[in-house]
């Protein structure tokens, strides 16, 4: 990652959005306020009145930029700083913190906390496909994240008293994806998997009661019982969505260290984002980066909520 920062898309503005365009335009512009994509109506506007990027629909005759309805849009941030962090977010296996990224870039810390929030948002994906397949394993766990209520401290335990419970599901050698959820029932567990996994799969989880039903919904559910310290019985185990956790959880303890129940989709959408284009899977930093620049458009957030259908939840 320090080899990276020596990119000039990182000090110079303009390679930078010719870096961005690269990504977000692979096959020239495209108007984002009517979605024009013939180049012939599409033109750059130059000379001094107008500021470097600036395009013209001569369908529409809207002006736009590469930053117009994306993350990025109405920022005062420069686009150099804004690819930075993304940079640092993508290349940071367990996460950087905002007062990281903020005595770096040399950004308030309240504009980088807010940008982070961004590009995580970006992360997040736009659809979702069923998970496994035919001779595939998808691996179902939860954990707890937050403290115990109503507990001092150095009595906190593992439990459905801690504050937010996350579920997720691992494919092997493949995807993770993960969902905050109000309770481990059986109806909800079910649910979540019956909707993300597709029916030829083959599932495994532990011993929790709320997997009960799994089974009949694919082509076979096994499990291995934790509490008699069985991890792995065969090919069967969840071993690996347990080493997902494992890089979860030290990210959110030792990284972010304190996460508030309303953004914890987006903290669950990074480490989803980075696990599944992991260096394992052969994609590499600058891949992974990308990749983010790819996700950041339709998502504009706000302070408050804009007045348009289209925008994601603001803060």
């Amino acid at each position: 990652m320090t080899s990276n920062l020596q990119n000039p898309v990182f000090t110079d503005e303009t390679k930078a959005r010719e870096w961005l365009e690269a990504r977000v335009w692979p096959e020239g512009p495209i108007c984002p306020h009517c979605g024009n994509a013939d180049q012939d109506k599409i033109t750059a506007l130059q000379g001094k009145s107008h500021r470097p990027g600036l395009y013209q629909c001569a369908e529409c005759r809207e002006q736009f930029t590469v930053t117009v309805g994306t993350v990025f849009e109405r920022s005062k941030i420069p686009l150099s700083k804004w690819l930075a962090a993304l940079f640092l977010m993508t290349a940071s296996k367990k996460g950087v913190s905002a007062h990281q990224v903020h005595r770096m870039l040399g950004i308030s810390y309240k504009s980088t906390w807010f940008m982070m929030h961004r590009l995580r948002e970006a992360m997040r994906p736009a659809s979702l496909s069923p998970m496994g397949g035919s001779g595939k394993v998808v691996e179902a766990d939860e954990t707890y994240i937050g403290k115990l209520a109503g507990s001092p401290k150095g009595r906190r335990k593992p439990g459905p008293a801690f504050r937010n419970i996350v579920m997720t599901l691992v494919e092997r050698g493949g995807s993770a994806r993960s969902f905050h959820i109000d309770a481990t029932t059986l109806n909800e567990v079910t649910k979540i998997v019956r909707e993300n996994v597709k029916q030829e799969t083959i599932i495994n989880t532990d011993e929790g009661v709320w997997y009960q039903q799994v089974g009949a919904h694919f082509l076979s559910h096994d499990t291995v019982n934790h509490s008699q310290k069985e991890y792995v019985r065969d090919d069967i185990t969840t071993n690996t969505v347990e080493g997902y956790y494992s890089i979860f959880k030290r990210g959110m303890k030792g990284v972010y260290q304190h996460c508030s129940e309303k953004h914890l989709h987006r903290y669950l959408a990074e480490f989803d984002f980075r696990y599944s284009n992991r260096s394992k899977l052969g994609v590499d930093d600058a891949t992974r980066a990308a990749l983010l620049a790819t996700g950041i458009k339709g998502k504009r957030l706000t302070y408050r909520r804009p007045n348009s259908k289209n925008q994601a939840a603001p803060f």
